[in-house]
């Protein structure tokens, strides 16, 4: 594995994958290691645009608007990605299986629709390490009553978060050698310690 990998964090709403992120990044800042951090949706300035489209709670796409949207601010990552791999770690705060996860296993898109565009784009570059945020019913309401704003994804059911969850654990599955499965209803000061030990691994 490049000592300058792609690391992905994934998982369904409130499961602090975000948060650990964010504190994955100011390690390797404080460890003066080269890195770029993206989110998706969102990265930069015009996948930014994308983003506030598909999270604005007046927007009533239907499904297949809602990832060809996903695809669209992945495309405007794809140069980003490409012009730092191999120079720099990337992190990237959701990517290819919340594709897979929200639109095929939430939403019933057809998996090889999505795979096809998927691979389309992204070509030759390929995911080093994910580590997979899961958290419980009853912690994710909790949480998501905490937050002070909630977009469009954060106000689904609880029946879609239960089969996108499932399907983030059957995509796991597939290839468990190069995820980590984070339980989010522990101490988070656990599981930053256990993803910094992690990082330093892949680093």
């Amino acid at each position: 594995m490049s000592k300058k990998p792609i690391i992905v964090f994934e998982g369904i709403e409130a499961t602090g994958k975000s948060h650990h992120i964010d504190n994955v990044a100011n390690y390797l800042r404080k460890r003066k290691k080269n890195f770029i951090q993206i989110r998706e949706p969102g990265g930069n300035k015009n996948s930014e645009k994308i983003r506030k489209l598909i999270l604005d709670n007046k927007s009533t796409f239907n499904k297949y608007t809602d990832l060809l949207l996903y695809l669209a601010a992945r495309s405007e990552n794809v140069d980003l990605i490409k012009k730092n791999i191999g120079k720099k770690i990337i992190l990237i705060d959701r990517f290819s299986d919340s594709t897979i996860a929200y639109q095929h296993y939430g939403m019933g898109v057809k998996l090889k629709f999505i795979k096809d565009i998927n691979s389309y784009l992204l070509k030759d570059i390929k995911i080093d390490f994910t580590f997979l945020n899961i958290v419980n019913k009853k912690n994710m309401k909790k949480r998501l009553m905490q937050r002070k704003k909630l977009n469009r994804y954060d106000k689904f059911n609880n029946n879609f978060y239960d089969k996108v969850q499932k399907g983030f654990i059957k995509i796991f599955k597939v290839n468990p050698k190069n995820y980590m499965k984070i339980d989010s209803n522990l101490n988070i000061s656990h599981n930053e310690e256990i993803i910094l030990n992690k990082i330093n691994e892949l680093i």
